[in-house]
């Protein structure tokens, strides 16, 4: 199994990046301020003003270290990778099966299944913890996703499938400030929303998914997969359609946890964050810091793949599922098995 390497952050202004032997040193204004051995790193992502010598980005690339370019405020720019992994027989297998209807319904509830599986324990984790007496609201939302799960396997169509997803969304959403116990009214969740985010904690859930996407992106791409082709979501230029796919069972548990957590603890300050005039806010540099920081931290947390029954941090888990994946596409498994945690 893969070993688990960090993702460098580059979140400096005006930082230069390049290569000096097996190293990767980061300057700012000049001076060296960071050298990190290039088979130490699993990936580096940029932000907003951040320049890479054309000799850093080829020794990135032969070393299979992606580089991936996002705005300052996290939107994605462009990824720099080395030479596609696998072979053309597992990706033209991939994309036989996004031109098959059933198929193609076939995968999307598999995805459909993990999101939802895991909203479900996140909710029932969160009665347990703070609420054992019972909560109502836990017990509506529950409900919801009970029923989408039992109604799903029977589902013939890809658009019905999505439906059940809508739902069963909009349900653990209605329920997720719950998750809220900080005082006051700064984080209070009103609706997921987002292009742009309009409150804090939705532009906390924003970043966070963009971040866990690069690595689940990332994952895909190690496997040999391609992840413009998806199932649940379909082919739209730009889109990563197959890691927006694999990512719906990562959110509440890896990404929603992470916020929360900072939330709750109060880790990130109220002040940390900018307003523009359309009334969108956005996370500003300290707060970026804390969440990567923490999201670095619980990649780190070791948990026991239910499928492959293998103890491993959270880290691997996106390479794991992308090579499950990879294996039924090829046809070594009969099913792809979502990763559901308990």
């Amino acid at each position: 199994m893969k070993r688990h390497l960090n993702t460098l952050f580059i979140m400096t202004q005006g930082a230069y990046l390049h290569k000096d032997h097996e190293s990767i040193v980061v300057d700012v204004e000049g001076e060296e301020r960071m050298r990190v051995p290039t088979h130490n790193i699993a990936s580096i992502v940029c932000f907003g003003n951040v320049l890479c010598s054309p000799f850093l980005l080829g020794h990135c690339a032969d070393n299979r270290v992606p580089v991936s370019f996002l705005t300052e405020r996290g939107r994605f720019l462009a990824r720099v990778y080395g030479p596609t992994s696998g072979n053309v027989l597992l990706r033209r297998e991939q994309y036989r099966k996004a031109d098959d209807a059933l198929e193609t319904c076939r995968i999307a509830k598999w995805m459909i299944t993990g999101k939802i599986g895991n909203s479900r324990t996140q909710i029932r984790r969160f009665v347990r913890d703070y609420y054992p007496q019972g909560m109502e609201a836990a017990d509506k939302a529950i409900k919801v996703l009970d029923r989408c799960l039992r109604v799903l396997p029977k589902v013939e169509d890809v658009d019905e499938a999505r439906g059940y997803e809508g739902e069963a969304a909009h349900a653990y959403f209605s329920f997720f400030d719950n998750f809220i116990l900080r005082d006051g009214d700064s984080f209070r969740f009103n609706g997921r929303n987002r292009r742009p985010p309009l409150d804090r904690t939705n532009a906390m859930l924003s970043f966070m998914y963009t971040i866990v996407l690069n690595d689940v992106r990332g994952a895909l791409e190690t496997v040999g997969l391609d992840p413009s082709v998806g199932y649940l979501h379909r082919d739209r230029p730009g889109r990563p359609g197959l890691a927006l796919d694999m990512m719906e069972e990562f959110r509440p548990w890896i990404a929603d946890r992470v916020v929360l957590n900072l939330i709750n603890r109060k880790e990130v300050g109220e002040n940390e964050f900018d307003f523009d005039e359309s009334g969108a806010v956005y996370m500003n540099t300290e707060s970026r810091k804390k969440l990567l920081t923490q999201y670095q931290e619980r990649k780190k947390e070791e948990l026991r793949h239910p499928f492959l029954d293998e103890s491993m941090s959270l880290g691997i888990m996106f390479f794991a599922q992308a090579l499950l994946f990879a294996r039924f596409v090829r046809g070594d498994i009969d099913a792809y098995p979502p990763l559901l945690v308990r």
